[in-house]
Order: structure tokens, then C-alpha cells, then sequence
């Protein structure tokens, strides 16, 4: 069934790299077993990828390129597009925006943004939704997650704000090792030069005001120094670039940063929540 649906979804990035390693595989006079040797995977594997059935891994498409690519970076150039296409639908147009943005104020109220997710509490958040996913579909959504990533490290640097209800880092996934790992994470992310991370405490409200309660919260600076605002609930998403209101969740989220720890005391609080979980 997974790989049925699969092969109706696969996106023109899986389809293309399919259709390219299978008439090179055939020029060059190997079966899909034998070519599967060569890559460091089996033949059924290799077929899965063919048939649109298992898109390539972004592993995969490195061996696809020493061994059949012959210098041409063609398998090289696709990694980034078939990762778009192990994406949800509804998420492809924002990842595009983030990977490119110079700068992200982001606010996380259920789980911890998808950005500063280590690989195993991706997998246990992924893997324990509902409905249930094939693990392979699992194991897509984790490496495209995963991916991500890559914007901490890019040049020019991006600069990232993140603001995390403290029930974020309270609420058990996947088990207590996991969520400790999360944790570290998450500090050593908080030591970057251009990341700030702040935490907003559960019992913010008592004073009267908490600005938090319309929900998680992503803003975008493109490179051209457009603004947008990105929303998602329930797999739903909504991409806004109305000035009037992007400004309204503009000042909506700055409300929010000045209610919420400093970045000092919010790094002091999840290191000793990460130490509660030894």
C-alpha cells in the first residue's frame, strides 16, 4: 500500500534521478543487483528507486553519483530537489523560504520546532503520530528534517530567534534519553553566535497577560528583506505576505519575547531540566 502511494506522489525531482539512473545502469550493461553492489545496497533497493517505489536517499544519490554519474554532478545537483519531494505538500513552499532566509523568529507551542530536532526525537515524533506512517515514509520525513539543518551553518549566516513554551521541554517523547539528548541540543544550539533561545514559562500568564496563546508562529526576512509569516496547524499551512498583517504578528511576537526568559536564564532551565533526566 505505502508503495503504491509512492509511486502515485513520487515528485518530477524522484522521477527524473529514477528515469537517469536506470538508462545509465542499462547503458552501462548492469543489472539492478549489480548495480546495487556497487552502491552499497541491494537490488530490491535499487528497483524500490527505479519504480518511483522508495524515492533515493540523499546516501543513496551520493553513490549514484561515483558510480554512475562519471564526473557529471548530475546525481550531486538533484540531492536538494529530491529532498523537496520527500517533503508534505503543504510544507514545500515555506522550506524553500527558510532555507534561503536571513533571518527566523520562531515560536514553538506544542513539540520543539522541527529545525532544532535531533534525529531521534524526529523519529519519535514522526513514527508516533496518527494516522500511522510506513516506516519508510518515516525514515523520508526524518531525513528531510533532518536536512534542515544545514541552515545553522550556512554562509551567509542566517540569523534565528527561537522562542519554546516550557511545556515544549517538559512533554515526554520517545523516552527520557531521547528528550535529555533534546535538551543538550537544544543548549548547544543556544551557544550559537546567531541563535538566540528563549523560553517562555508555563506560568507566564499569572501576571495577567500571555501573548502566546494564538499558537506557533514562524517569521521570515528573505534575502530581499520581505517579511512573511508562516502558519501550520493540523498538516494545514498558511503562507502570509500582507504587510498589515505580517506587522500584526510582528509585534505579536515581539510581545511574546519580552514576556519569555532571557536567553541567559532560559539556557540555565533547560540544562537543568536536561540534568533532571540523568
Amino acid at each position: 500500500m505505502a508503495r503504491a502511494e509512492n509511486k502515485e506522489t513520487a515528485g518530477p525531482a524522484t522521477r527524473l534521478v529514477a528515469n537517469v539512473a536506470k538508462n545509465l545502469r542499462i547503458r552501462q550493461g548492469l543489472t539492478q543487483e549489480q548495480l546495487g553492489s556497487e552502491l552499497g545496497y541491494s537490488g530490491a533497493a535499487v528497483s524500490a528507486m527505479e519504480t518511483f517505489a522508495q524515492p533515493a536517499s540523499d546516501d543513496m544519490l551520493v553513490q549514484l553519483e561515483r558510480v554512475l554519474g562519471s564526473g557529471t554532478g548530475i546525481f550531486e545537483q538533484a540531492r536538494e530537489y529530491v529532498r523537496l519531494d520527500k517533503y508534505p505538500a503543504q510544507f514545500k513552499d515555506y522550506v524553500l523560504l527558510e532555507q534561503k532566509a536571513v533571518g527566523l523568529s520562531l515560536y514553538a507551542t506544542l513539540v520543539v520546532h522541527g529545525l532544532f530536532q535531533t534525529e531521534a526525537y524526529a523519529r519519535a515524533l514522526i513514527g508516533g503520530g496518527y494516522p500511522p506512517l510506513p516506516e519508510p515514509r518515516v525514515e523520508e520525513l526524518v531525513e528531510a528534517r533532518l536536512a534542515r539543518r544545514v541552515l545553522f551553518n550556512r554562509e551567509p549566516v542566517a540569523l534565528i530567534e527561537l522562542i519554546v513554551e516550557e511545556s515544549v521541554l517538559r512533554r515526554g517523547i520517545g523516552n527520557p534519553e531521547v528528550m535529555r539528548a533534546q535538551l543538550l541540543h537544544l543548549a548547544e544550539c543556544a551557544r550559537r553566535r546567531n541563535v538566540t533561545l528563549q523560553v517562555l514559562l508555563m506560568d507566564c500568564g499569572f501576571g495577567g497577560e500571555y501573548a502566546g496563546g494564538h499558537g506557533g508562529l514562524n517569521l521570515v526576512e528573505t534575502p530581499t528583506h520581505e517579511h512573511l509569516t508562516y502558519l501550520e496547524s493540523q498538516e494545514e499551512s498558511l503562507l502570509i505576505a500582507d504587510p498589515a498583517k505580517v506587522s500584526t504578528y510582528m509585534q505579536r511576537y515581539a510581545k511574546i519575547r519580552a514576556q519569555a526568559l532571557d536567553p541567559r536564564e532560559s539556557l540555565g532551565l533547560i540544562e537543568r531540566l536536561a540534568g533532571e533526566l540523568r
